[in-house]
């Protein structure tokens, strides 16, 4: 099993070119990243894990930038978003910010996606919160599109683009990099990964015991290859026995949590996580 890592970056921590060099030298299969452009001063949205909300997500680096300094430090460390809000990006600049970081390191990013959850934040970008999924979908087709290998071009429900020279492509080509969907189980969400993912990105982990027979039965149904659904559990505190339960259920990576905290306290938390590696 591959362990791989996450982390709120922001201008207090750790910085990206530290960690992405000691999770590599370390045997870490990956780095992945959240997302938040801002946060509303005045929300209503609950924090989804109750509580008041954890001063690092309005002070989170950006992913893309981060993750290429990383990159240029590394040779075989994966790079990821857990998750790309990417309702909240301009399609066609998203496009390239994917496969410009995808073609510099090698192919070894993933497009950890979700649809979000502070209403407030999505608003400022223009988005409706009740079409969000369908506007996410949407702009997938249409970044697939400028990743084809000819001029392709694509209108959707929400927006289009002629078709056009857009270069670099994706190492793995119209398809893009390995895609990941996050979000809690359901009918809906798992109809979005059978359509365009690669796989799924359960945060917590938890439940997988009954939600991983539903999400392969409709993976098969969509005439998916069933040996190739990918499911990566998502800013876990590990346990000796919550990854053995995990490699029981024939997943190959997790992704653990590290806090938001200085690269003392970091290296600390690594040191701990040695006995999964």
């Amino acid at each position: 099993m591959r362990i791989s890592a996450t982390i709120f970056l922001t201008d207090e921590t750790i910085t990206p070119t530290r960690l992405a060099r000691e999770l590599e030298q370390r045997g870490f299969a990956g780095l992945y990243l959240p997302e938040h452009t801002h946060i509303p001063v005045e929300r209503t949205t609950p924090y989804p894990a109750g509580g008041e909300l954890p001063p690092e997500y309005g002070r989170t680096l950006d992913p893309f930038v981060a993750l290429g300094q990383a990159a240029a430090v590394t040779d075989r460390l994966g790079l990821g978003t857990g998750i790309t809000l990417v309702a909240q990006h301009d399609p066609i600049d998203l496009a390239k910010q994917i496969a410009t970081l995808d073609h510099l390191s090698g192919g070894r990013f993933t497009l950890g996606l979700g649809f979000g959850w502070n209403v407030e934040e999505a608003a400022d970008h223009g988005v409706e919160w009740r079409t969000r999924r369908e506007l996410v979908r949407d702009r997938m087709a249409l970044m697939r599109a400028l990743w084809a290998p000819e001029p392709t071009a694509y209108k959707g429900e929400f927006g289009g683009v002629r078709a056009s020279h857009a270069h670099p492509k994706p190492v793995r080509g119209h398809l893009g990099p390995r895609t990941l969907v996050g979000g809690a189980a359901g009918p809906k969400l798992f109809a979005h990964i059978c359509e365009y993912a690669d796989g799924w990105m359960p945060i917590g982990g938890r439940g997988l015991s009954e939600t991983l027979p539903a999400l392969r039965a409709a993976w098969e149904e969509a005439g998916r290859d069933g040996t190739a659904l990918q499911v990566v559990p998502y800013a876990v505190f590990p346990t000796p026995g919550k990854l053995a339960h995990y490699a029981e259920l024939g997943i190959e990576e997790v992704v653990v949590q590290l806090p938001p905290v200085g690269e003392e306290e970091v290296l600390r938390v690594l040191d701990g996580y040695a006995e999964y590696l």
